[in-house]
């Protein structure tokens, strides 16, 4: 059996998502910049486009602007809203994903100062800490909606009323939750939210950036001023169609599918939780419909990942391997892991195509070859 089972690193294109984007590569193939009927064409696409992704957060179609994925919404975000205000404070969490942490790890060596707040053991970000860590040239406060690690869900409304009422820009990383959980951006007060068209069934390499109005930031690629001035390249207008159909989707189908896969992760949870010395990772009930997160004792994560590839399971890890060592999570560790411990981790994340079949097979499997590792691990008490 081949289960897939890694939903938070990418998913498979849908096949109503493939058919939207096909005429726009072989037929209606024109510049939307053009001024004759086929550049109008793509032109009518791209902006049937915008609605339909603005439709699917609460947004204003002016307020949607086309990126190459979410890890360039997130620099535009952070980099724009840093570059205009020439300098300055940022406030973000110790959790985000690298798109965010990097970006900001960029600014502070151009001059800009970072607060990176803890988290608590579930992966929460206290918004009480983020009020307290608000300076007079705050500029930016950015933190991620739902973490792609642990799943745990963020205080983001609370956090974005306190944005608010200190007239400091917020921005969420939604790249996990958007399509999986509602989102009105109004009602959450962000100024500035990243998706990605790849973790919603839409093809890799297109993204989206939502800038609320009478916000300003300044672009970080120059050329044709495309998208508002924001983010000039001719617009990918294959890639455009497929986000905003897979937005369309998602907005019909998030209830049902978040009902499937919470049955069925907590089906995973209760199953993965009997093996000796497994632990949860993550909140147990604010947390991502589709995450289930664990650390066992004793074994290592990137032998457990390529046994469970063998036995035709595909999931990940929270190490990652580098050229020189292996290092821990940093969302596990801030979490409040040991580092063994957060080499044991697993990662299993669900989609709308996974059955109760396939996690009956998860559960039968996992706990022979964690028993396997542990029988030859220095780590384990044999």
């Amino acid at each position: 059996m081949k289960v897939y089972m890694d939903h938070a690193a990418t998913t498979p294109m849908d096949k109503e998502v493939f058919e939207a984007m096909k005429p726009y590569f072989l037929e209606k193939y024109g510049n939307a910049s053009s001024l004759h009927s086929f550049g109008m064409e793509a032109k009518e696409a791209l902006e049937k486009s915008r609605e339909r992704v603005a439709n699917l957060i609460g947004a204003s179609v002016d307020e949607i602007i086309f990126t190459g994925g979410g890890t360039e919404s997130d620099n535009l975000a952070i980099k724009g809203i840093a570059f205009r205000a020439g300098k300055g404070h940022i406030i973000t969490s110790s959790i985000e994903h690298p798109a965010v942490l990097e970006t900001c790890k960029f600014l502070e060596k151009k001059g800009f100062r970072v607060t990176y707040l803890p988290v608590d053991k579930y992966g929460i970000i206290n918004p009480e800490d983020v009020e307290n860590a608000i300076e007079k040239d705050t500029i930016l406060i950015t933190i991620m909606h739902a973490n792609n690690e642990i799943g745990t869900i963020e205080p983001i409304e609370e956090i974005g009323k306190i944005a608010s009422e200190n007239n400091i820009p917020f921005h969420t990383d939604a790249v996990q939750s958007v399509g999986k959980l509602p989102i009105d951006v109004k009602k959450i007060n962000v100024d500035l939210l990243s998706i990605s068209a790849h973790k919603i069934y839409g093809p890799k390499g297109v993204g989206v950036l939502y800038v609320k109005k009478g916000t300003k930031i300044d672009a970080i690629i120059h050329g044709g001023n495309h998208e508002r001035g924001l983010r000039s390249s001719t617009e990918n207008i294959p890639g455009i169609v497929g986000l905003a159909k897979a937005c369309s989707l998602a907005g019909e189908r998030m209830e049902a599918d978040g009902k499937k896969m919470k049955r069925l992760r907590d089906m995973l949870i209760k199953g993965v939780l009997e093996i000796e010395e497994s632990h949860l990772n993550g909140h147990p009930e604010k947390r991502l419909p589709n995450n289930a997160h664990f650390y066992f004792k004793g074994i290592e994560g990137e032998s457990l990942i390529l046994m469970l590839d063998d036995a035709g399971i595909a999931a990940s890890t929270g190490s990652a391997c580098s050229s020189k060592k292996l290092m821990p999570s940093h969302v596990l560790l801030a979490i409040g892991l040991r580092p063994e411990d957060a080499h044991g981790s697993l990662r299993l994340t669900l989609g709308r195509e996974n059955s109760k079949e396939e996690v009956e097979y998860i559960l039968e499997t996992l706990p022979k070859i964690v028993k396997k590792l542990r029988e030859i691990s220095p780590m384990w008490r044999n």
